[in-house]
């Protein structure tokens, strides 16, 4: 589960055979990875969407768990562009005490992996918005989490519900000391998702902006191919 299609983009280059699923979702696929059926879905970014998402999957198809994946923040300095995060546990709100452990039933959180690339690992902050700042950010590290997103709460919680083992795996796109080129919050529509049209329009109003988003692009390309690469190698 992520929340844009280009999340799964560098996993897709994995795949020994791809179906496209018409449901009624941003995107879904049924891809075969390493001689196994796997689905990729992806509805948008926040709580709401992604617990959609899910609930669609499971009326569809028989799961066997669920992995909140794609892009993260981090919060703390030492994680560089690109490092793969698992969460060890999701931190719904800013109150430390507030969370949803991340192996809180046998074999929940358990996988192998052959990459030979070191993955870090730590507690996931999972909040409906999107961090903009550098000095957000310095004080949501304050919490004790070390990487922010924005869906993994809501699989966890439909994980729990559905009594399915659940997993985290993200990437890094945007470092502790990076600030974001646009206020990205204001970029969403009435549903939650990010209007394109929004964004560009954005840019084209300071000329400043839109070399910064060329850059954060190519950024997310790169992460993308290293958590494909990643999850390909993973054993659940």
């Amino acid at each position: 589960m992520a929340a844009e299609a280009r999340e799964f983009s560098g996993l897709l280059r994995h795949a020994e055979r791809v179906v496209k699923l018409n449901w009624p979702l941003d995107f879904a696929r049924k891809i075969w990875l390493n001689g196994k059926a796997a689905l990729l879905v992806a509805n948008g970014p926040g709580p709401k969407l992604a617990g959609e998402a899910v609930e669609i999957a499971k009326g569809r198809e028989r799961l066997t768990g669920l992995v909140s994946t794609g892009f993260c923040g981090a919060l703390d300095p030492a994680l560089k562009l690109s490092d793969i995060f698992v969460a060890t546990e999701i931190l719904t709100h800013h109150t430390p005490g507030d969370t949803i452990p991340n192996r809180d039933r046998e074999g929940v959180g358990a996988f192998s992996t052959a990459n030979p690339n070191p993955h870090k690992s730590g507690t996931l902050l999972s909040i409906d918005r999107v961090v903009v700042t550098a000095a957000e950010k310095s004080q949501l590290r304050k919490t004790g989490a070390a990487a922010i997103e924005m869906e993994a709460a809501a699989v966890a919680a439909k994980a729990k519900e559905y009594n399915l083992p659940f997993y985290s795996i993200r990437v890094v796109t945007d470092t502790a000391d990076e600030n974001m080129p646009l206020d990205f919050n204001a970029m969403r529509d009435s549903s939650g998702r990010f209007s394109r049209s929004k964004i560009v329009a954005a840019a084209f109003r300071s000329p400043t902006v839109f070399p910064k988003l060329i850059k954060l692009n190519k950024t997310c390309k790169n992460a993308s191919q290293a958590l494909g690469d990643f999850i390909a190698d993973t054993r659940f």
